[in-house]
């Protein structure tokens, strides 16, 4: 059985959420960053980490998409064009929307305050919101690549549902709608109800 090592308030919702989806056991560790056992499973603190026996994997998406390949659950073949595009998808997720949030809320409350530049936050919402119209553009269904739901679904939902915490741009129409569904889901309800 894996170990999902951090709290829900953090990407390792995202691995929380999927396993949830795919049906799969596993003890959650609610810790937070830089506790003795989030360093015990990674030297650096950070969370999201799984543990699978001897095992330890790092990164929110890493695990995601290792779990997804590992049980051929909410993810195209690997080698395939479907594959490509949903590689394609993540990533620009993660550099235009994760990034831009994370680059915000290291500005606001993570850096040390002597290392903040407060005045970076107008940018990153003008870039959030012109990064956001280009997704909403390509999503091609109820999902992002039509009728097939992916990690990628995941980490965008994710990624809205954080922007709208941290006080970012509305998403518009077309993506609360994709949002709204996602998070009435059974799985991300049963995700958000643990510690």
């Amino acid at each position: 059985m894996y170990d999902v090592i951090g709290s829900r308030a953090s990407r390792t919702f995202r691995v929380l959420w999927l396993l949830e989806e795919m049906g799969i056991e596993y003890n959650h560790l609610p810790v937070t960053p830089r506790s003795a056992e989030a360093l015990a499973a990674n030297p650096s603190g950070k969370i999201p980490a799984l543990r699978d026996g001897d095992a330890v994997l790092t990164d929110s998406t890493a695990i995601m998409t290792w779990l997804a390949d590992k049980h051929g659950q909410l993810t195209h073949t690997p080698g395939t064009i479907a594959r490509a595009r949903q590689d394609a998808l993540t990533h620009q997720i993660l550099d235009e929307i994760d990034a831009v949030l994370w680059t915000a809320a290291r500005h606001s409350f993570v850096l040390p305050e002597e290392h903040r530049v407060p005045a970076v936050k107008a940018s990153l919402m003008w870039e959030y919101a012109r990064n956001l119209d280009r997704l909403a553009a390509a999503l091609e269904g109820p999902f992002l690549q039509g009728d097939t739901m992916t990690i990628a679904d995941i980490l965008l939902t994710h990624c809205l549902m954080w922007a709208g915490k941290a006080g970012f741009p509305d998403a518009g129409e077309k993506l609360n709608d994709y949002s709204a569904r996602m998070m009435a889901r059974p799985a991300f309800q049963r995700a958000a109800a643990l510690p």
